[in-house]
C-alpha cells in the first residue's frame, strides 16, 4: 500500500479523522472538540493492515490541524497519546488528562 495513495480526510459530522483508499475506510481517529479544545477518544485502523503506518498518518493529520487551529490537545487515545510523546515538538499544545498524569510518572 503506497503512502501517496491513502487519503486522510477530517469527517465533521461523525467528529473522526478517516483513512481510505479507494472509497474503503481503513481507520479512524474519533475525538470531541470544544471551545478551544479537541479530546482524542479513541483511533481504530483495520487489524488486517496494522504497521502500515496508517495510525500515524491519522495522528499526524488531527495533531497538526489542532495546533494549526490553536487548539489545546487532550490525548484520551492511547494510540494519540503515545504519537505525541514520540513528536515532542507539539508538547507545548497538549494537555494531559488528569486522570493519566500519575501513570506518566515512574513508580517511586
Amino acid at each position: 500500500m503506497e503512502k501517496a495513495s491513502i487519503e486522510v480526510v477530517n469527517n465533521l459530522q461523525e467528529q473522526r479523522w478517516e483513512a481510505s483508499e479507494g472509497g474503503e475506510l481503513l481507520g479512524f481517529s474519533a475525538y470531541r472538540e470544544q471551545p478551544g479544545q479537541v479530546t482524542f477518544t479513541h483511533t481504530e485502523v483495520n487489524p488486517a493492515l496494522s504497521g502500515r503506518g496508517i495510525g500515524s498518518r491519522l495522528a499526524e493529520a488531527a495533531v497538526e490541524d489542532a495546533v494549526e487551529r490553536g487548539l489545546r490537545i487532550v490525548p484520551r487515545c492511547p494510540f494519540i497519546r503515545a504519537y505525541l510523546e514520540r513528536h515532542p515538538e507539539f508538547a507545548a499544545s497538549v494537555d494531559l488528562p488528569a486522570d493519566t498524569r500519575q501513570q506518566a510518572k515512574p513508580s517511586e
